[in-house]
């Protein structure tokens, strides 16, 4: 029996076993994700108009974070702390080489002063995002902001921490884009993954090939309804829409002053459509291509021809101009063999290099992706099927249809991320009554199974585990209509995630949770989001 919000009585039960301490604890250090080491004190700190935030201001970056959390204070209380070098009643941000993890801080709360330790920025950023979860949201103006004394020594476990936000089945504006990004890392978040591109649309701006947005980023209507409904019904309704390159540069800079990472996807050789429907040339048979108004696998895919990796190289090279980071996210998921099987071109090339069949046709085609992006200066990045017929060399494997993938490539000493379906895809349901939400892929993650989610596998070897660089949470959109949607299908889930991808399982504990949760949900409302109410006491 569930309560309307979709609440169990065993959630009710593990509220109730929240010891009297952890419970005060929890609600007095509302900190998601959960510190890796937190010391309650007595009394607070009272931030007042006479506080002096004290900090080097000849460093840039350190600037912009320090004025960012004095701008939240003012937003909260009315009025401004100070600057200068008084040496009572202080915010003081100090750099500390001697920190073991470059993002990690060291936070000391007394009724004195507080004391910000940073051996870089980005531990800086993320003592500052503590510091805001432990502030009252809604504080009287004009009077003092009180922060509960306490000591924390914290550090993230993982060094990736992933969102997948996919603009390529629906269209969002970079307004929408920087919401969702500000509140990653308000919990930390550490990278942007976005899915650019897929059978129903290609979403940048592309100044070599530009038929891609002029006619790639635009499909006529789209299918109403689940993808296995019957008959199929449309909406009538053109949806599209791209991302200039100067748009994408400032969401790059606005997520990295956030301390967030854009990772660029364009997926090849699958889910191409959109790209054979501008540049019908790059495929396999000889036919004229539109922008898939369907969702589901499809069968057209690219031809492994030079021509198509000229094209690509050209890509790729914009890509790069516009995503300075480490990676470039290739796709190489959910590729059918038909066309590939299908054509006399294909069929010579497997005999000329000597391929056993069309697997190993596309670990050749991922080969070749691999070298174009090291040529840019990039690692790629792949999802799981990119183990088929052979690993590229360097490649990182996202690991989403379980765990398999994830631990093949551990053990062959890959770097890989976890973002197995079952566990971080928050485009499923969250509650077992459907009727309750929106229309979804289907599936059910509720906020427990993805807080209890471990990322490193339990059949790895500490030698292999190390090769785990984190874990992602997966928003695919074909279901997601609108940004509403969006943030209710995220949100509070995302919160879990977070913890997941930051604590030490020995530090996750899920009442506790869930009664830090509470206070936070009230900081998502407080930001504009939607949040789904599948959480204790619901709204």
């Amino acid at each position: 029996m569930r309560s309307m919000y979709g609440i169990t009585f065993l959630t009710i039960i593990l509220l109730s076993a929240v010891s009297t301490a952890a419970g005060q604890e929890a609600g007095r250090y509302p900190v998601i994700p959960r510190p890796a080491v937190l010391t309650p004190m007595a009394g607070n700190f009272a931030v007042t108009a006479g506080t002096q935030v004290v900090w080097d201001r000849r460093q840039a970056a350190l600037h912009h974070i320090v004025t960012a959390l004095v701008a939240d204070i003012s937003k909260r209380t009315g009025f401004s702390p100070g600057g200068g070098k008084s040496a009572g009643n202080t915010i003081r941000f100090v750099r500390d080489a001697s920190l073991p993890n470059t993002a990690g801080y060291r936070l000391d709360i007394s009724p004195a002063s507080v004391v910000v330790r940073f051996a870089t920025d980005t531990g800086a950023y993320y003592a500052a995002q503590t510091l805001r979860q432990l502030m009252p949201l809604h504080p009287q103006k004009g009077k003092p902001l009180l922060l509960p004394a306490v000591k924390i020594e914290d550090q993230p476990r993982f060094a990736y921490r992933g969102v997948l936000l996919d603009v390529a089945r629906r269209y969002f504006p970079v307004s929408f884009i920087k919401k969702y990004i500000d509140a990653m890392a308000f919990y930390k978040i550490n990278t942007l993954h976005l899915h650019l591109n897929d059978d129903q649309g290609w979403r940048m701006e592309s100044r070599s090939y530009p038929r891609l947005h002029e006619t790639g980023a635009w499909r006529k209507e789209t299918v109403v309804g689940h993808r296995t409904d019957r008959p199929e019904r449309f909406d009538g309704t053109p949806h599209g829409g791209y991302y200039t390159q100067a748009e994408l540069k400032e969401l790059v800079q606005y997520a990295g002053e956030r301390f967030i990472a854009i990772i660029p996807e364009i997926d090849v050789p699958g889910h191409s459509q959109a790209i054979l429907a501008a540049y019908p040339q790059f495929g396999c048979i000889d036919s004229a291509y539109t922008v898939s108004t369907r969702w589901g696998v499809h069968k057209d895919i690219l031809c492994p021809k030079e021509e198509t990796f000229a094209f690509l190289r050209s890509i790729m090279a914009e890509v790069s101009d516009i995503f300075p980071g480490k990676y470039i996210h290739i796709g190489g998921d959910e590729v059918p063999k038909d066309r590939w099987k299908q054509s006399a071109f294909c069929q010579e090339l497997i005999r000329k290099l000597s391929l056993k069949d069309e697997h190993e046709l596309q670990s050749y085609f991922i080969r070749r992706m691999e070298d174009i992006a090291h040529a840019a200066g990039k690692q790629i990045i792949g999802w799981d099927e990119i183990l088929e017929g052979g690993l590229a060399p360097n490649a990182t494997v996202m690991s989403w249809r379980g765990e398999k993938g994830g631990i093949a490539a551990a053990r062959q000493h890959h770097y890989t991320i976890m973002t197995p379906v079952q566990y971080t895809y928050i485009n499923l349901y969250q509650t077992s009554d459907r009727k309750s939400e929106p229309l979804s892929n289907g599936g059910f993650l509720p906020l427990n199974k993805i807080y209890g989610y471990d990322p490193v596998p339990r059949e790895l070897a500490p030698a292999d585990a190390q090769y785990i660089l984190g874990t992602q949470a997966c928003l695919w959109t074909e279901y997601v209509t609108n940004e509403a949607d969006a943030e209710f299908m995220t949100f509070p889930r995302l919160c879990a995630f977070a913890e997941t991808a930051w604590s030490e399982t020995g530090r996750k504990n899920y009442p506790y949770f869930l009664v830090r949760l509470k206070e936070n949900v009230q900081h998502l409302k407080d930001m504009g989001m939607r949040v789904a109410p599948f959480f204790p006491e619901g709204e």
